[in-house]
């Protein structure tokens, strides 16, 4: 059967995995009255409650006697350690763009890694039913996007349709009969390349993998495209390093094959197919599989490096062990080791003093769904305030620089860039009217500037504020930029908190707790309103008389607390801070320090 791969790429919610769902509906994957369900592809919990796209994960329709293998890759520059992977397996990339908002930073992330593979476009203009649609506009922007990006003619010369992934249908023009999938369907076939691995089918085994998974029964699962050659259920392979060390020789126990929306196993892959083998125990991301007359690795595609770091530690506040049942560093430490193998963009490293792992990713996106996982499987976890990773090149100290996007209503546009570019040490790039009242500004921000800015920007916004964000590049240090300006309230004891003492508190700050929750000393309980630290006893109760009478006494009611979430509780915290992670509640409080380090502080 003839073969076609592609990948589909877009913005975080831009439609992409709802338009999977309309090619896997229109291709005739389900059988009728099978039941389904809305964005199939996003299989993973944090996804759906999401709306975002966290690993890539293949598909696939048959089309008029045509395999089409699908790729759907993550949207978020935080997860493109996924992305570089993929790309290498496909021919071809579908380009999805909001005909109202346009290109944005992680379309732009996620083009020039395709446009570099060489990889030859289609461009699917989504959501044009809508009332604020401008698909020229948007078709302009892509245009220049790909120049800047510097595509080659042919790439530039891409075709382009009008579409509405939620309705299920894709037209040449917008005046189209808007009915179905089919030309999308047909530019697939007749613009993407066949995979010209197919070619190489007589020659000896290889495959480059790409993503790593497990199965209970069939162990350790590798899926990547054959390069070259054929293989069979039972056959023995070798895995190369990138370098050319053998890891191991194992016997296939298992081939699997994308066939709609699960796998099945095949007797036999060819060259240009994206299988799925079982059967090794050490081979890993990025290593060659191959027949054992090979001994040449496949190059695999360099992944860009980490910026930031976060230190994941046992949960030692006098409230530990009592929601998760994995408390341990041993059991933390091996969990973040799991973690790293699967994902090449994720670096782990042990602290000197063991009870501790130091964790370098991508961004506070990506740190924070990894703690979110890791809470819902039972871990209890402290967590460091992110730290921004630095590099020296000829002698000068460099850090990393982030594109910022913000569409914003202009009567706040003021308030934005002044943060930007005064306290934050920004560049302002480019401001332009979006439409609508809104304005677009374009900005180079530190990467430890937007470090704790989400929330101060919704606030500065009113809430009506979004913000895109994508790793730039490096410039020289710019020198040190000011954090949280507000101190903190912080408990002075131990117990259950008072109604009574809180509503005295509320006029020192902002609370992030309310009555009869459970408090230790040290934990951060509130915002103070000045900008020092502020010890308070939220367990002091009104002192009894046995005197009563009518109007002496005030009725409490409380403000309702400040709920931050698991992010933004990693973005509010300072370098002497800690997040106390569990699978019912976020913390934040003090970090304790050992008796070496309060000597240190003592004598300094």
């Amino acid at each position: 059967m003839d073969l076609r791969n592609i990948a589909i790429i877009a913005h975080v919610d831009h439609g992409k995995t709802t338009l999977v769902d309309g090619l896997l509906q229109q291709a005739g994957t389900y059988r009728e009255g099978q039941a389904t369900t809305e964005r199939v592809m996003d299989s993973n919990d944090i996804e759906r409650e999401r709306g975002i796209t966290i690993l890539a994960k293949a598909t696939s329709v048959e089309y008029e006697g045509m395999r089409i293998n699908i790729v759907d890759t993550p949207g978020h520059a935080d997860f493109g350690g996924e992305v570089e992977r993929i790309l290498s397996m496909v021919d071809g990339v579908v380009l999805l763009v909001d005909a109202a908002e346009g290109p944005m930073p992680q379309t732009k992330f996620v083009t020039s890694k395709a446009l570099a593979l060489g990889l030859r476009p289609i461009v699917v203009l989504n959501k044009v039913d809508k009332a604020d649609a401008e698909p020229e506009r948007a078709l302009n922007e892509v245009f220049d996007l790909f120049a800047n990006l510097g595509a080659s003619d042919e790439q530039l010369d891409f075709p382009h349709l009008y579409a509405s992934g939620r309705s299920g249908w894709a037209d040449e023009s917008l005046d189209g009969p808007r009915k179905d999938l089919t030309a999308l369907f047909n530019l697939v076939v007749k613009h993407v390349p066949a995979p010209k691995q197919m070619a190489r089918q007589e020659e000896p085994f290889q495959m480059l993998a790409t993503t790593l998974g497990a199965d209970p029964f069939l162990g350790r699962l590798l899926t990547g495209r054959v390069e070259a050659g054929r293989i069979t259920a039972g056959a023995s392979l070798k895995a190369l390093t990138r370098d050319g060390e053998r890891i191991e020789q194992f016997r296939v126990s298992k081939i699997l094959a994308f066939r709609g929306t699960t796998q099945t196993p095949i007797d036999e892959a060819v060259a240009g197919d994206i299988v799925t083998l079982a059967g090794m125990t050490k081979a890993t991301v990025a290593d060659t599989l191959c027949d054992l007359s090979i001994d040449t690795a496949i190059p695999a595609q360099p992944i860009d490096p980490p910026t930031i770091t976060v230190t994941f530690g046992i949960n030692d506040s006098p409230l530990a062990g009592k929601d998760g049942s994995k408390v341990q560093s041993r059991v933390i430490r091996e969990r973040l080791m799991k973690e790293a193998e699967q994902n090449v963009a994720i670096k782990i490293a042990d602290t000197p003093g063991g009870e501790a792992f130091e964790v370098s990713g991508r961004g506070e996106l990506q740190m924070g769904v990894l703690i979110e996982n890791m809470r819902r499987e039972g871990f209890e976890l402290s967590i460091s305030r992110p730290r921004v990773i630095f590099k020296d090149e000829d002698g000068q100290r460099m850090e990393p620089v982030e594109e910022v996007v913000i569409d914003v209503d202009d009567e706040y546009s003021g308030a934005v860039i002044e943060k930007l570019t005064g306290e934050r040490k920004g560049d302002l790039v480019e401001m332009k009217p979006a439409g609508a009242g809104k304005t677009r500004i374009i900005a180079h921000v530190p990467s430890r500037g937007l470090i704790g800015y989400h929330g101060q920007f919704l606030t500065d916004t009113r809430g009506s504020g979004v913000m895109n964000r994508i790793f730039h590049g490096w410039t020289p240090h710019k020198g040190p930029i000011q954090g949280r300006r507000q101190g903190v309230l912080i408990s002075m004891e131990n117990g259950v908190s008072v109604a009574y003492a809180l509503w005295n508190l509320e006029e020192r700050g902002k609370l992030f707790i309310g009555a009869q929750e459970a408090v230790y000393e040290g934990m951060i309980i509130g915002e103070h309103s000045r900008d020092n630290d502020l010890e308070v006893n939220p367990l002091k109760g009104k002192k009894l008389t046995n005197v009563r009478a009518s109007g002496t006494d005030e009725a409490v009611r409380l403000t309702t607390p400040v709920r931050m979430s698991l992010e933004e509780s990693i973005a509010y915290i300072q370098d002497d801070e800690l997040v106390e992670v569990t699978p019912k509640i976020v913390r934040i409080r003090k970090r304790f320090l050992d008796s070496n380090e309060r000597k240190r502080q003592s004598r300094s």
